[in-house]
């Protein structure tokens, strides 16, 4: 790399934080230079008689400026940039309008273009594969920016407050554990605990149900409620963190506190009680085509997007909403108004969050960054899905085989339950992106990367009215924290040395909305879409993924070689929406533009462009642990997929010793949820095994009545390919009880936080024949589960 693009890309802070820790000595100076402190020698004096010695505890260090504000950072999960009305959309978002008004907002706010990605950078300061999070956590590939591992050689900003002496807490949404260590017996290092969060309480998985939410509380599993009709998670994460906060003012209040407060909302599936959809009944009638006509020009005239800036075009492989057929417009209707009612029940709950703070005598001396979304609207809902793990597992479907299975499990009223996982068809999500191009997963264009953000700090921030439209990042974040705070870059952290910061600090901004921009360059790469920012231009490759179509994406990775992309080149000093390609106009420039890139991705450990595709392209690659046999007992639950043995998925032989009752009944065994899984239970003394195939096949074998008493049952499945048919041959004591043909199995996984269980259906329930009588719990005695695979 050039001494120029170093410079560029790595600025403000030379190195950060990182875990664990040796003890230092008292040689170390006490600047900040090695994370934690060393410790303050006693004020008193030790002699070797009692009576000789004085005892006086030593002066606490105050190494935070006088009036170190509090911090909420809250991060909001697959929200567009024309979605909130605050920028221009049509949702209602009190809160962001709230806080916009009393701080500043940002209109060049970017982040990565998907989950773990994101987050990691937002608490880092660092770019994305620098810190071993090119793609989600799930995707995790045996290269070193893409293993899924934030490595101790860059510590989070968590980590660094609390040694200066912050409460530090989390909230929500994690994403940043490999998925192979979220067991209850870990490692559990790299949970949030472990990376300087003094307190958790959400979920470590990308996504969950709203109603029955895999949930963490530090280093445990806990259950929500299953009896509360008015429960959801958003509001749970609300409750949490006020609570938290009361201890906090109970028992050390001369603290400021660090919050990261990220819920659920709005990722898939879109869970919302129907009065807050209903809100929104009849105001998307004319579809998404005419959303964003309507959202560009209301953005024009609030100054949300400069004079000039041009309405980017549908791509031509995305549906019109002309294109959808009369009879299936109610469906995609009633998404859109899930989603809308989900974001507005997200953003007021942030407000209660908010207003908390007030009431507890905070908010005018808490910081408060509003990031709207950890990356653009998300298409991964394809064509509307009533299952949005279809797509992710690439399983070929018709809208028309979703509708029929939407009918028997409850019609339209069904959506938003926790009967379905249901995403908004991949149009809504590209109206979501208005003016841009894109949408999450794309890299290369601002409709996957572009964010609003609000800052508000009301003792120390004026509103002035006034758009800031410097290009920044989610990197920046962290650096603009420690500027404030006047905190030097850590060399060392607990004996580790630090990488750089790749992030600026933006706070130059609060004052003055027409200040020049500190950022010179900036990197994006996200399954091969990819792009690089370097002082006013823009230089883009679309890759090989396109959201909205994975079908026709399996296709072109086939063939799919990085050095032979075509790249598009965007002068955003006159382009705000990227709708002028110049690159023909620019030859060497753009090839100085790409030149830069490759620089910037070998820097940052990018390389091979593209590996967060490896496992559309090698499924069998997946991240996984090296076991094949398992023996749980009875009270063994809340095992990860990712962790779990492979049934239904792969060839296995399962083996249940128990002990049976007269009519026996309650679940021997489980996976998944209601979006798709499987499960063996006993329904009046039955056994019954049913997989749910995404919601939109099920298949069902079961066996005649069992006497009471002990039973060996041997459950033998054979898949030959991922994705392949599966033969199940069912044995009751040594004799074949039942058979059945699984048509087709998952591939990948069945959901992405609901867990393999003995002896209950925890969370969301995998068949509807016991979903009233949930967990239900098998009512005899299990010696054990053998799994073999």
């Amino acid at each position: 790399m050039s001494p120029r693009t170093l410079r560029s890309t790595t600025i403000l802070l030379a190195s950060a934080v990182v875990l664990a820790a040796p003890a230092h000595s008292q040689s170390v100076p006490d600047d900040g230079s090695v994370l934690p402190f060393p410790p303050v020698p006693m004020a008193g004096k030790a002699a070797a008689r009692l009576q000789d010695s004085t005892m006086a505890w030593p002066q606490e260090p105050q190494r935070l400026p006088d009036g170190a504000p509090n911090i909420l950072i809250v991060l909001l999960d697959d929200v567009g940039f024309g979605i909130s009305e605050t920028f221009g959309g049509e949702v209602h978002t009190p809160t962001l309008t709230r806080l916009a008004e009393e701080g500043v907002s940002y209109n060049r706010f970017h982040t990565t273009s998907i989950c773990s990605p994101t987050r990691a950078s937002l608490i880092t300061g660092r770019d994305h594969t620098r810190v071993g999070n090119g793609t989600i956590a799930e995707r995790a590939v045996a290269f070193d920016g893409y293993t899924g591992i934030m490595p101790k050689t860059a510590a989070t900003v968590a980590e660094v407050l609390k040694n200066y002496g912050y409460h530090t807490a989390a909230f929500g949404k994690w994403h940043n554990t490999p998925a192979t260590e979220t067991t209850a017996i870990g490692p559990k290092d790299r949970w949030p605990n472990g990376y300087g969060f003094e307190y958790f309480y959400g979920f470590l998985g990308g996504e969950t149900s709203q109603w029955e939410p895999r949930l963490t509380e530090n280093y445990d599993a806990v259950e929500p409620p299953h009896d509360d009709p008015k429960y959801h998670l958003t509001s749970d994460l609300v409750d949490k963190a006020l609570n938290w906060l009361d201890d906090y003012r109970a028992y050390d209040p001369n603290k400021p506190f660090l919050m990261y407060w990220a819920p659920g909302g709005v990722h898939g599936p879109h869970h919302i009680f129907p009065e807050w959809a209903d809100k929104y009944k009849g105001k998307f009638t004319d579809g998404w085509d005419a959303y964003r006509e309507r959202v560009y020009k209301r953005q024009l005239d609030m100054g949300v997007i400069p004079p000039g800036t041009e309405l980017t075009s549908r791509d031509e492989t995305m549906a019109s909403w002309d294109s959808i057929p009369a009879e299936q417009r109610p469906f995609q209707e009633r998404l859109m108004e899930l989603y809308a009612g989900f974001v507005e029940h997200t953003d007021t709950e942030v407000g209660r969050l908010v207003d908390g703070i007030d009431a507890r005598g905070l908010k005018d001396n808490t910081l408060i960054f509003y990031v709207f979304g950890d990356n653009g609207s998300s298409a991964e809902g394809q064509q509307g899905s009533i299952s949005e793990l279809l797509a992710q597992n690439n399983i070929p479907n018709t809208l028309e085989q979703q509708l029929t299975a939407l009918d028997g499990i409850g019609g339209l009223k069904a959506l938003g339950t926790s009967r379905t996982d249901n995403m908004y068809h991949a149009g809504w999500a590209w109206a979501g992106s208005t003016p841009f191009k894109g949408t999450k997963l794309m890299a290369a264009y601002f409709g996957g990367t572009r964010n609003p953000m609000v800052v508000s700090w009301p003792g120390r921030i004026k509103h002035d009215g006034k758009m800031r439209g410097q290009f920044h990042h989610v990197i920046d974040i962290a650096p603009t924290i420690y500027d404030i705070l006047d905190i030097p870059a850590p060399k060392v952290v607990n004996g580790y040395e630090q990488m750089p910061i790749d992030g600026v600090s933006l706070a130059y901004t609060f004052d003055d909305a027409a200040a020049k921009g500190a950022k010179d360059i900036q990197f994006f790469d996200n399954n091969g879409s990819r792009g690089i920012y370097d002082n006013g231009w823009y230089a883009a490759a679309k890759g090989p993924f396109i959201p909205w179509d994975t079908p026709g994406s399996s296709k072109r990775l086939a063939t799919w070689d990085s050095a032979a992309d075509e790249w598009e080149l965007y002068d955003l000093t006159s382009d705000f929406s990227q709708a002028k390609d110049l690159a023909r106009q620019n030859p060497d420039k753009l090839e100085a533009m790409k030149k830069l890139f490759l620089e910037v991705a070998e820097n940052r450990q990018d390389f091979p462009i593209g590996a967060g595709n490896w496992l559309r392209l090698h499924p069998k690659d997946r991240v996984t642990t090296v076991y094949n046999e398992w023996t749980f007992g009875p009270n063994n639950r809340r095992m990860p997929e990712f962790t779990a043995p492979g049934v239904g998925r792969q060839s296995t032989q399962v083996t249940i010793d128990a002990e049976f009752g007269e009519n026996a009944s309650g679940v021997l065994y489980a996976v998944g949820g209601s979006g798709g899984g499987l499960s063996v239970y006993m329904e009046d003394g039955h056994l019954v095994y049913e997989y749910n195939m995404m919601i939109i096949e099920n298949y069902k074998a079961q066996t005649e009545k069992l006497a009471a008493g002990k039973h060996r049952i041997v459950i033998d499945t054979k898949i030959e390919k991922p994705a392949g048919p599966a033969e199940v041959v069912i044995s009751v004591d040594g004799a074949e009880a039942a058979r059945a043909t699984v048509k087709r199995t998952v591939p990948v996984a069945f959901t992405a936080t609901e867990s393999f269980d003995i002896g209950v259906d925890l969370g969301s329930t995998v068949s509807l024949a016991y979903e009233d009588k949930r967990p239900f719990a098998f009512d005899g005695k299990i010696e054990q589960v053998k799994v073999t695979q």
